[in-house]
């Protein structure tokens, strides 16, 4: 079966590269608006289905494409991707000695058939000094992830806790995924 994975993301790649699944990238080619309007868990599924649609015109029906999005949220207000360093400055302040939650919509397709889920995990970050977000916003770091950090790698040092899915934070819900998979006859075990 030819997997599609409609991301560009390092991180999307490498998780399903652990689930043993072979696959190529091929980036879904739209605009990742907000509606914010809808609700976090409603939002990311939107725009994993619309990254799937998109991505689905390029290739044969028998294709399945996994597609996802993934957003950061503290009390309703959804925090993207950082337009800049001091966007990502803004952004860790507010979640420095926070609970936020991380969502993270998928949509497995194949032909016209489609099956959209979203996760959510919560985070706690630890309180942060300024000299610190300063440091991490100077690593590079937080400009290409939702709420400008990465669990998996230096912004594991602002991560106090988390209930809920780990591989979520990271930008693809493992287990989840790996229910969904199964329907479309793809077994990672």
């Amino acid at each position: 079966m030819n997997i599609i994975l409609a991301s560009q993301s390092p991180r999307r790649r490498e998780l399903l590269e652990r689930m043993g699944l072979s696959f190529t990238v091929h980036a879904a080619d739209i605009d990742e608006h907000m509606d914010r309007s809808l609700p976090p868990d409603k939002l990311v599924e939107a725009i994993s289905r619309e990254k799937a649609a998109a991505t689905a015109r390029d290739f044969d029906e028998s294709s399945l494409i996994i597609a996802a999005d993934t957003v950061v949220a503290l009390e309703g207000q959804i925090l993207g991707k950082p337009h800049d360093e001091g966007d990502a400055r803004r952004m860790l302040s507010l979640l420095s000695g926070n609970h936020h939650q991380v969502y993270t919509g998928f949509t497995v397709r194949q032909g016209k058939r489609a099956i959209t889920r979203s996760e959510c995990t919560q985070v706690k970050f630890r309180t942060l000094e300024p000299r610190e977000i300063d440091a991490y916003i100077a690593s590079g770091e937080p400009m290409d992830k939702a709420g400008s950090y990465g669990i998996q790698a230096l912004g594991g040092l602002l991560v106090e806790g988390i209930r809920g899915d780990y591989f979520n934070v990271m930008g693809l819900p493992v287990c989840a995924l790996g229910q969904v998979l199964k329907e479309f006859g793809v077994r990672c075990l």
